[in-house]
């Protein structure tokens, strides 16, 4: 089969590379689908990946074309998304149904062969089918929604209440319609791109405030009659944004911090006890998965996505290459601030 091979650090050429065999209790997918993760990014660019050679690619969807033995729950033809994650299904996170923070993972696309590529097998459980009128690269968008969903779980989401997502991005905007699916008050979206803001407007935000606006913070509080936002979620893993979350929270918030930073972040006295003064209840959030594997995210999400009420938009994606472009879609994130929204590579 071809793929997407990466051999060292910016080192990724599209090739023959052998094709995974179907073993009892997996299916073999034709990948239809696969998105740019950024995650994935620095394996690519910064001398992230754990070996070489690799094939990366963790968020994707395809064809089931081949069922290993013993599988009954799926059968070629088949339309699957992927669940990434490789439970060891043993360690005293797994046992508890925590599978995100088992200890002994393994990962689609980092620790094992990925989805840039033709085909990918993994087991039957990690094969989420969906309804064929879902079209590929929505669906290749599973596992962004799930991580959204899981921060929202993790946060004890109960509804009706003021809510804030800070940052737009692809879990930003998957956050905010969650949000909405289970009812909120006024559900708020915070960035500094003013396209992003619009299509968080499309996708069910009751307003949106642009941070580089002079009065943000004023103009955001006024929104909730100076409550504050009952639930906010930090999903850019930005200090800028970390330090808002801090000043937006009503009394008693449940704030989750959904994005991985990368860079040292400090608060001041006065920021710290902003969290002493209000109470505020902090999680952070962590993957997508829960029991039964691989969890209620999942199937909401193919649920939802089916019925329309989790909406999918154009500007989600930036843009699309054949798989056999890899090397030039990576090239992009060079310049990571002109990358507005996902990009897709495709098998043709």
């Amino acid at each position: 089969m071809k793929a997407a091979v990466l051999h060292g650090n910016e080192d990724l050429r599209y090739e023959e590379y052998p094709t995974p065999e179907t073993k009892p209790g997996t299916v073999k997918v034709h990948v239809r689908a696969t998105g740019i993760c950024g995650s994935d990014v620095p394996r690519v660019l910064h001398n992230g990946a754990h070996f070489y050679p690799i094939v990366l690619g963790h968020e994707f969807a395809g064809d089931v074309v081949e069922v290993g033995e013993g599988v009954t729950s799926l059968k070629v033809g088949d339309t699957v998304s992927g669940a990434p994650i490789l439970p060891c299904g043993k360690c005293d996170d797994c046992q508890q149904g925590h599978f995100s923070l088992c200890k002994h993972y393994s990962f689609i696309g980092s620790r094992e062969q990925g989805s840039f590529a033709e085909y990918v097998v993994m087991p039957a459980q990690n094969a989420v089918k969906y309804d064929p009128s879902i079209p590929y690269e929505q669906a290749a968008m599973f596992e962004p929604s799930t991580v959204a969903l899981h921060g929202v779980l993790c946060n004890e989401y109960k509804g009706g209440g003021y809510v804030a997502v800070l940052g737009c991005g692809t879990i930003g905007i998957f956050t905010l319609q969650w949000a909405k699916i289970f009812g909120s008050r006024k559900a708020v979206v915070f960035d500094i791109d003013e396209g992003r803001l619009a299509l968080a407007k499309r996708m069910g935000a009751d307003e949106v405030v642009n941070t580089k606006e002079e009065g943000f913070l004023e103009k955001a509080m006024a929104l909730t009659n100076g409550h504050g936002y009952d639930y906010v979620f930090e999903a850019a893993g930005n200090p800028a944004t970390m330090h808002i979350a801090f000043e937006v929270a009503a009394n008693k918030a449940h704030v989750c911090f959904i994005g991985t930073p990368h860079t040292d972040i400090s608060f001041t006295p006065a920021e710290w006890e902003n969290l002493n003064r209000k109470e505020m209840l902090m999680t952070g959030s962590w993957m997508s998965y829960s029991a039964p594997f691989p969890g209620k995210e999942w199937e909401l999400t193919a649920h939802y996505f089916a019925t329309g009420q989790l909406k999918f938009d154009p500007a989600f994606l930036f843009r699309r290459f054949p798989m056999s472009q890899a090397a030039e879609a990576f090239a992009l994130f060079h310049h990571p601030e002109q990358v507005h929204g996902k990009i897709m590579l495709v098998n043709e």
